[in-house]
């Protein structure tokens, strides 16, 4: 009794939401709601459905006794099937496991992005002005600056392509 109340008071969107879940994991929780939902309505609507037959009432009613006699008959007699559900546990089981593995596998990707985010912030924080730097250390930490730096002179080209647009022809001064 518990776990169905616990199933109906699930709120499955802040589930996805609330655990950052994308793709593959949140398609197969969707299909497990839906599945589960729909199984829920069809136990609900078979629970309602009157289980008893009334025979006497039948043979009040209808002239040919013969045919009340005989369904009684195959009514006594008739046994539900047998199912066996293990086969369906067993997929639960794995699908449990496998949605454990994805959600796993989703927390350690987004642990990687936020570690990678906080040292970021952190380098954006403790970062000194950009007009306190000095050209060593802007070629330090981007080293493609030096190499591009070196091609220019190399071909003979000094300027920067677009800077005396934007900053005007220091040569005049």
């Amino acid at each position: 009794m518990a776990a169905r109340s616990a199933a109906l008071k699930l709120d499955w969107t802040k589930v996805t939401s609330s655990l950052g879940l994308r793709g593959q994991t949140v398609a197969s929780l969707q299909a497990f709601k839906q599945r589960n939902e729909n199984a829920r309505r069809k136990v609900q609507a078979l629970s309602e459905l009157p289980t008893t037959v009334d025979f006497a009432h039948y043979r009040s009613i209808l002239k040919n006794q013969a045919v009340v006699d005989e369904i009684e008959k195959r009514f006594a007699a008739f046994k539900p099937a047998q199912y066996d559900v293990n086969r369906q546990l067993k997929a639960i089981e794995a699908f449990e496991i496998e949605a454990v593995k994805n959600a796993q596998s989703t927390k350690e990707k987004v642990d990687l992005e936020l570690k990678d985010l906080e040292a970021t912030l952190k380098n954006i924080e403790t970062a000194r002005p950009f007009d306190e730097l000095t050209v060593d250390e802007v070629a330090a930490a981007e080293p493609s600056i030096d190499e591009k730096t070196a091609k220019l002179v190399s071909k003979g080209r000094w300027s920067v392509p677009g800077y005396k647009e934007k900053f005007g022809d220091l040569s005049v001064l």
